[in-house]
């Protein structure tokens, strides 16, 4: 039989009380409604709860065992109003997340920073991913949104929503030895601008282009703008293989401006002379299903869209 809630309450009370009529008045009911309800307990368990005589009423063994499981079970489903309430309004639950590589540098750090401040009861789940990956993990309803660098495929244009965050130019990483051999020293950074013709000759480390396309064309268009074509030394899917692969010396790489915060050793950040095309990251998320904590996410990219400043 299955087990009220309502009975479970009588029994604590009764258990807490020692006494039918004290715990009749503690309830609002008159005694036999609740002898009645605690018999009825006891048939749907199998057993005996009580022991009672005409003066005392004390909890058998079994129900002395069962006392404060019934509390910690009644505690569970007195937390399920302000649970569900948190849930609907997006102040709870679980929210999955990607993420390209550049963005782990400048704009993820400040999201995530917000995003836990406001709504510490939602347990992110974060994965980093090119745009490609995250895109069919976003039609297939494994993640919920994802931090991309567009274009989007057409055909998921009428399925999916985005929308920009923040833009920032392209910058060079190079070796200390290439930056040394320019005249540009070994500071991490310098605002000292380099030209890409000085570099023309260097192999490119790069995203392979079917796995980052957006970012890959930006690239290329920066070299063909400047009347370069670019030699392909290495390709790898992470940014920080590019710069490792840099920092080894194997060629040099365009990368977002944010990216300067991943430092490694043996490898510097310039500004290029001309100013190429810059870098968008946006949010992208299903249209069709946006969850509450997900509109919650949203809200706050709304809001530091225009805020954020490319570092």
């Amino acid at each position: 039989m299955p087990v009220e809630l309502r009975l479970l309450r009588y029994f604590v009370t009764v258990a807490e009380e020692m006494h039918f009529g004290r715990a009749a008045a503690r309830l609002a009911m008159t005694q036999p409604p609740l002898s009645q309800a605690i018999r009825a307990l006891e048939d749907a368990l199998g057993v005996v709860l009580f022991e009672r005589t005409r003066r005392t009423v004390e909890l058998t063994p079994v129900g002395r065992d069962l006392l404060p499981e019934v509390r910690r079970l009644l505690a569970t489903a007195d937390a399920l109003r302000p649970l569900a309430q948190s849930l609907s309004r997006g102040e709870a639950g679980v929210l999955s997340l990607a993420f390209v590589s550049t963005a782990d540098y400048g704009l993820l750090p400040a999201l995530l920073r917000e995003f836990n401040a406001r709504y510490p009861g939602v347990r992110l789940q974060l994965t980093e991913a090119t745009s490609d990956v995250q895109i069919d993990e976003l039609v297939a309803g494994r993640i919920d949104a994802g931090l991309v660098i567009p274009p989007l495929p057409p055909r998921h244009a009428m399925t999916l929503s985005y929308l920009p965050i923040a833009r920032e130019p392209l910058v060079i990483a190079m070796s200390t030895d290439a930056a040394q051999e320019l005249g540009q020293g070994a500071a991490e950074w310098t605002e000292t601008p380099v030209d890409l013709h000085d570099l023309a000759s260097a192999p490119l480390v790069v995203f392979p282009r079917r796995l980052a396309p957006g970012l890959y064309d930006i690239i290329m268009g920066c070299y063909g703008a400047a009347g370069l074509t670019p030699r392909i030394g290495q390709e790898a899917i992470q940014m920080q293989t590019i710069v490792s692969l840099v920092s080894a010396g194997m060629g040099v790489a365009l990368v977002p401006q944010s990216v300067r915060h991943l430092r490694r050793t043996g490898v510097v950040y310039r500004p290029l002379r001309e100013p190429g095309p810059v870098v968008e990251t946006g949010l992208v998320w299903r249209a069709a299903e946006v969850s509450p904590v997900l509109s919650r996410l949203i809200e706050i990219v709304r809001a530091q869209a225009a805020a954020v400043v490319a570092v």
